[in-house]
């Protein structure tokens, strides 16, 4: 039984109604709730009353370190089988993280630990390793994005990698760890026997220098599955140095997120490599990346070819024009295993969205979702987007906000909408006006086929 309540305040009549619940349910959700301390002593009996609870979620409360240490205090009963335990964004400070290695300690069956958006700090994050460190712990994915880390954090978390066998997810995303702490994870990767599957360090300071490390990592780590190095300026020379760890036969990665990290057509003809070599990687983000027609061009070869098995691409905002969407077509028409594509903030034109429809119409088309939104797509566009959703059969989500629609280009895709034959399942209409006459159809429409959802 799941106990799921999310942005509601919650009045003294609800909460009397609410913590029998909490003593009773398997899984247990209250998220952005307007929780406080004063709340935590109930929180912490009920618990304690609860030995069949798995999972707990308390995330954005004001809880404080007094308050997360009194729900803290109820898990600690021998009774207590949570396994996953959720306190993003609490207002846990390094003050109240004493309490963290007790806990560790006395809770065996805990696998799964959300601290994001919580100001540990070094000091608090050396408290949480001291339990993380504890034979008796057996944590296996652990969350600490936006906590406030350093490099000095490093060398506690390595020494946490080296000892833990089962250990599983990392996510540090939004520290300021920088080149010298990245080595050291590295290194504590290289010397752990983990069989690590998730690693996060998007915005993290990481640097060219360290994607030789990396690459040594997703070449000796079969287990890794995802990777992710946004917004660190790797260039296309980190690029180069990272891509022959993803070549390794032992490489099995399946999702690599590289947005916002200074790669150019150059770098794209490295990472083309790995994407026909690699049927194991299905989902790639370029999305912020000065890539151009020229590095679409490789992209597009590469999703060509046989041996590229990607399902998902994002070249969002990645200076992109209508010349390139004759190779999309293509890939569109032809391609077998892309279900998703991510194309906005590029100026690709109502010429190119025709280009991208052509390949859509295409018997064998099997996309998915299409994101289009800021494309410069004028009501000119929606005549041949609206014989798109007559025509394709594979299409489920069709993404056209802030584009410069109105009310003749939004009618054209509402006469192809209500066709029996028509496919489509969402279309996002965000930051685009039309008129009550055209918003009483949208209405009228949705309530004649409920499987379509209009999001405006």
């Amino acid at each position: 039984m799941s106990l799921d309540i999310q942005c509601e305040q919650l009045s003294d009549a609800r909460w009397t109604e609410l913590l029998p619940l909490i003593q009773q349910y398997q899984v247990v959700r209250l998220d952005d709730c307007g929780l406080t301390e004063v709340r935590c002593q109930d929180i912490s009996s009920a618990l304690r009353a609860n030995p069949a609870l798995t999972e707990l979620s308390l995330r954005t409360n004001e809880l404080g370190d007094a308050g997360v240490r009194l729900v803290l205090q109820g898990l600690q009963s021998p009774s207590c089988k949570i396994q996953k335990l959720s306190l993003q964004n609490c207002c846990l400070t390094e003050a109240g993280c004493g309490v963290l290695p007790g806990v560790l300690r006395s809770v065996p069956t805990l696998r799964e630990l959300h601290l994001s958006d919580n100001p540990l700090g070094d000091t608090g994050l050396r408290l949480l390793c001291e339990g993380l460190l504890d034979p008796r712990c057996h944590l296996e994915r652990l969350q600490l994005e936006y906590c406030n880390l350093t490099a000095a954090s490093c060398e506690p978390l390595a020494s946490v990698l080296r000892a833990k066998p089962d250990f599983k997810e990392l996510m540090l995303s939004n520290n300021e760890i920088g080149e010298a702490g990245v080595r050291v994870l590295c290194q504590g990767l290289k010397d752990s026997p983990c069989q690590l599957e998730t690693l996060k360090l998007e915005s993290c300071g990481v640097t060219t220098a360290n994607c030789r490390d990396l690459c040594g990592i997703v070449a000796s780590k079969a287990s890794l599955r995802e990777l992710d190095l946004g917004s660190n300026q790797l260039g296309d020379a980190g690029l180069a140095e990272l891509c022959p760890g993803l070549l390794r036969p032992s490489s099995r990665l399946r999702t690599l997120w590289l947005w916002e990290c200074g790669i150019t057509a150059e770098g794209c003809r490295e990472l083309c490599r790995v994407l026909r070599a690699k049927e194991s990687l299905k989902e790639l983000s370029l999305a912020g990346n000065e890539l151009g027609d020229a590095g679409a061009r490789l992209l597009c070869e590469s999703l060509l070819e046989p041996g590229c098995q990607l399902e998902s691409l994002w070249v969002k905002t990645c200076s992109l024009t209508a010349a390139c969407c004759p190779l999309f077509s293509s890939v569109l028409a032809q391609n077998k295993s892309l279900l998703e594509l991510q194309m906005s903030s590029n100026k690709l034109g109502d010429a190119g969205v025709r280009e991208l429809g052509q390949g859509l119409c295409q018997p064998g088309a099997v996309l998915r979702v299409l994101w289009l939104g800021d494309c410069e797509v004028t009501d000119g566009g929606c005549g041949s987007l609206a014989s798109t959703l007559l025509a394709n059969r594979s299409l489920r989500e069709l993404d056209l906000s802030n584009n410069c629609l109105g009310d003749p280009g939004v009618l054209q895709l509402i006469d192809s909408l209500r066709q029996p034959g028509c496919a489509l399942e969402q279309l996002v209409l965000y930051d685009i006006y039309w008129s009550e006459e055209i918003d009483n159809q949208v209405r009228v429409l949705e309530e004649d086929k409920p499987s379509l959802r209009i999001i405006s």
